[in-house]
């Protein structure tokens, strides 16, 4: 589940991660009222204005402005709030604000350089352990940094079994080429991070640009946090903070389901039972010479209701010009799922686009048979090949 910057910087704030005074507002009133207030609790004379969507990139857009009077705070609030942001992780529509996010100004004169490091936690798939990557040339695509100057990037990983040791953290504080007070500050910073990612039970902590301030004090300028959702229900307070706005109602609907569902751009809709075989049928779509709509993994326990709901959920798309069902019938019968693409087709009503079946496994001869015996224009196929091609049928 992704958080918006400001939802992720109370989980930080939290754990002792130092971020920046700020406040949310949804109109350029409150902008205003609430950059008064920052004024007189932080004595700022420079406001950051940040609209809030689940995308990065935001500055790239117009999402990010810094104001330098109260009447900028609103001219800039106003501008965001309404428009359709467009980053170069949105789609081409971009994304609703809907809120923006005050701030103090955290690069205020002092007696040293303001630094901007780049730092994230994450799991290492290869090797199963949390690690942290990190680099002193923080706020710029760390993409491009990795391919310009690999040198600057550095990693260090955390053995589940110890968590960060304090060697590590004094390593990565060196590595950033810190020194004196900023040096300890930073020491503490990396280890409050490393405790909120795991107590959040997060799959991602990526702070861009982490700020050493002219007074050496070390900021989490700004965040993105995804939390796990396979560890939502030991989090009630974090669940709270979905914002279902920001997702695609086609998802959040599969969801309420128990379904496994992403939303794509082609133009065959897919229904699958288990992740790997939805990769390879999707896949396969592209080889016929179409598109997959979407990955919808309806499980192990794919009992008719939930297939009802996932042929609705795929109609809602109109762009899908046929559906793939390809189901293996391990832990579930065919005979079951066949039986729920019936019932679907009749509760449905008329359903204007071809529908293929591939059924195998155990009862698979039973499922094709009730299928062939419904009256359904549904093409029901047993071997891999004869899906194929039905498929490539349908589309020309």
């Amino acid at each position: 589940m992704n958080l918006h910057e400001h939802q992720g910087k109370l989980i930080l704030k939290k754990y002792g991660v130092t971020v920046p005074d700020g406040s949310i507002a949804e109109s350029p009133e409150k902008a205003m009222e609430f950059a008064k207030v920052l004024q007189e609790r932080t004595g700022t004379d420079k406001w950051a204005v940040k609209a809030q969507i689940h995308a990065g990139g935001r500055g790239k857009g117009g999402g990010v402005k810094i104001a330098k009077s109260l009447d900028e705070v609103s001219k800039f609030a106003d501008q965001m709030i309404g428009m359709m942001l467009i980053t170069p992780q949105t789609s081409a529509k971009g994304k609703l604000v809907r809120k923006v996010l005050i701030e103090q100004n955290i690069y205020y004169p002092g007696k040293s350089d303001v630094r901007e490091f780049y730092m994230s936690f994450l799991l290492n798939r290869k090797t199963g352990r949390n690690m942290i990557i990190y680099s002193p040339r923080g706020g710029m695509d760390i993409e491009k940094v990795a391919e310009e100057t690999p040198d600057q990037i550095f990693t260090e990983e955390i053995d589940p079994k110890f968590g960060l040791l304090d060697f590590q953290a004094r390593k990565i504080s060196f590595n950033l080429g810190l020194s004196g007070e900023a040096y300890k500050r930073m020491v503490v910073f990396v280890k409050a991070l490393e405790i909120a990612y795991n107590e959040s039970d997060a799959s991602l902590f990526e702070i861009n640009p982490v700020i050493k301030a002219a007074d050496d004090k070390i900021y989490a300028a700004d965040c993105k946090v995804t939390i796990d959702n396979n560890a939502l229900f030991r989090h009630p307070d974090i669940l709270e903070l979905r914002d279902l706005a920001e997702e695609d109602p086609m998802e959040v609907e599969a969801s309420r389901y128990d379904l496994n569902f992403v939303k794509l751009d082609g133009n065959v809709g897919c229904m699958v039972n288990g992740a790997g075989l939805a990769m390879a049928t999707m896949d396969m779509i592209k080889m016929s010479g179409g598109e997959p709509a979407n990955f919808l993994d309806v499980g192990g326990s794919a009992n008719p209701k939930r297939v009802e709901e996932a042929f609705r959920i795929i109609l809602k798309d109109p762009n899908v010009k046929a559906i793939f069902v390809n189901i293996f019938g391990g832990i579930v019968r065919c005979d079951r799922v066949a039986q729920g693409i019936v019932d679907a087709y009749n509760n449905i009503g008329v359903i204007n686009i071809p529908i293929i079946v591939r059924l195998q496994g155990t009862n698979a001869e039973e499922g094709k048979e009730l299928i062939d015996n419904s009256g359904l224009k549904v093409h029901s196929a047993i071997a891999l090949e004869d899906a194929a091609r039905l498929v490539n049928e349908v589309l020309k």
